[in-house]
């Protein structure tokens, strides 16, 4: 006598378009109330993880039918999605929302995303897989961004490339602005250096001897990667690499470590993408 098997979960393949929409095309769920395609008690509910309670730590989507019988839900990159990782599910009426688990991800557009001007902040979700099978969502809103694109190391330096989005005018928003480093653990100057401009693009090399020279022999520092116009009355821009289709960048594309000597011996210096994708410089005794 064989034991009965749960049913599979319901799945999501989810299709990306340029302006940083998704859509949603759910199979293999059954609504658990009757109804015809015209009942839109069917919703895909976004729940932000750790902040389900706050106002705006749920979204919910309609879903609606689709010719091949499936159900599907838009969500367009005008609809304001705070920073975070979100959890999805799908729910019928009042019923306990079900997760989704991920099934085919067209994110095509997203390879080398280029976006065009805007003031707006700039959106971006990137659909994943967790590691318990579940469907979930990375997203970003940022104004202004800088993205970090080639990133060259030598024996003590490391030379990055990037474009500024999100702000008006962004050759004048870069004259005169500089690449700052912001130690997380610890209060302690502010290293900045120039940047080399040509209308979006920036260039700076940044010296990992420089940012030694702060440690103070004990843990670890993280330095935050920033760009600050010359005007403090517009907002810095946090350096990260968001624009593509990878989720979680930080065991995906790594850098290695390079000894240089600080006030405490020799140490260990280090570039990485963080948890958020922002791009930071570990500066500490071997990790």
């Amino acid at each position: 006598m064989t034991e009965a098997t749960e049913a599979a979960p319901a799945r999501a393949d989810c299709v990306a378009d340029s302006a940083g929409g998704l859509t949603f095309h759910i199979a293999g769920w059954t609504r658990p109330a009757p109804g015809s395609y015209d009942d839109w008690r069917g919703a895909l509910v976004l729940v932000r993880r750790g902040a389900a309670d706050s106002p705006d730590g749920e979204v919910r989507l309609p879903l609606g039918p689709t010719a091949d019988g499936r159900l599907q839900a838009a969500l367009p990159s005008t609809v304001a999605l705070p920073e975070g990782r979100w959890d999805i599910h799908v729910a019928y009426g009042e019923e306990e929302p079900q997760r989704l688990a991920p099934g085919l991800n067209d994110l095509r557009s997203l390879v080398d995303r280029r976006p065009g001007p805007s003031t707006s902040p700039l959106s971006v979700r990137i659909p994943y897989a967790t590691k318990h099978g579940n469907l979930s969502l990375r997203s970003w809103r940022r104004a202004p961004h800088a993205e970090a694109g080639e990133i060259r190391l030598e024996d003590d330096t490391m030379a990055v490339r990037g474009r500024l989005y999100r702000v008006e005018y962004p050759a004048d928003w870069l004259a005169g602005a500089v690449v700052e480093a912001r130690c997380r653990r610890r209060a302690v100057p502010v290293w900045t250096a120039p940047l080399e401009a040509d209308g979006p693009d920036f260039s700076f090399t940044l010296s990992y001897s420089e940012l030694a020279r702060s440690w103070d022999g004990d843990r670890a520092d993280v330095w935050d990667l920033w760009l600050r116009p010359a005007d403090e009355a517009m907002a810095p821009a946090r350096l990260a690499r968001i624009l593509d289709d990878v989720a979680d960048k930080k065991e995906i594309f790594t850098y290695p470590p390079r000894t240089v000597a600080g006030p405490h011996g020799e140490v260990q210096a280090q570039p990485y993408y963080t948890r958020g994708n922002d791009l930071a410089v570990r500066i500490g005794p071997p990790a």
